[in-house]
């Protein structure tokens, strides 16, 4: 009977952890369990790449899981490739607006003065949060490779870049969902590429 019980546990504790083991939600070779309109989305060596560095990027586009995520870990690779107004985001709890190619939710941001800082994408269209001063300065790698970890727990959301917190925003009204689609821009404007790769989640309780 011990032994039984023993086993029991044994497997109810590796059903556990597997199911707190963090997930690719990009296969690095296909779209699969994204949309979006994919004349601004390719796949290149692992990683999506949006927008390109021939043409203006004429509206902000989005690839958008269609799985929607409450509580998670969010972790991911990043580049940012163009000039000084390249920008791009990783999107959180977010939905998309219908007909158009805006969505809206939380936004992680990426481009020069915006790194690491949380925007409200088409809802209150203002910055909740922003690091301190010098902070992205210290710890950015230009024009290469940056790690993204985005982390929510009910209403608080907290931003890290290369192991840095960036900010830490918890937030205030209890209107504002908590759940939606993780999804990733190009931001209009002049031609950008954002990259992004090695994208894994861990669903929280």
């Amino acid at each position: 009977m011990q032994r039984f019980l023993f086993a029991i546990m044994l497997v109810a504790t590796m059903l556990t952890v597997q199911a707190e083991k963090p997930i690719r939600i990009f296969d690095g070779k296909t779209f699969k369990g994204w949309e979006g309109n994919m004349k601004y989305f390719r796949i290149e060596q692992g990683a999506v790449v949006a927008g390109n560095l021939k043409t203006k990027i004429p509206n902000n586009e989005f690839l958008c899981t269609k799985k929607t995520y409450k509580n998670f870990i969010l972790k991911l690779d990043v580049k940012l490739v163009g000039g000084p107004k390249a920008n791009a985001g990783i999107q959180i709890r977010t939905k998309r607006i219908p007909n158009h190619h805006e969505v809206i939710g939380y936004q992680a941001d990426m481009g020069q003065g915006w790194w690491g800082c949380l925007y409200d994408e088409s809802r209150r269209r203002t910055m909740l949060a922003k690091p301190k001063p010098g902070v992205i300065d210290k710890i950015l790698k230009k024009n290469d490779w940056n790690h993204y970890e985005i982390r929510c727990e009910g209403p608080r959301i907290r931003l890290y870049i290369n192991g840095t917190q960036t900010i830490d925003f918890t937030e205030a009204d209890p209107k504002i969902p908590l759940t939606g689609v993780i999804a990733l821009q190009i931001h209009s404007g002049p031609p950008t590429e954002a990259w992004y790769r090695n994208i894994t989640l861990k669903e929280l309780k």
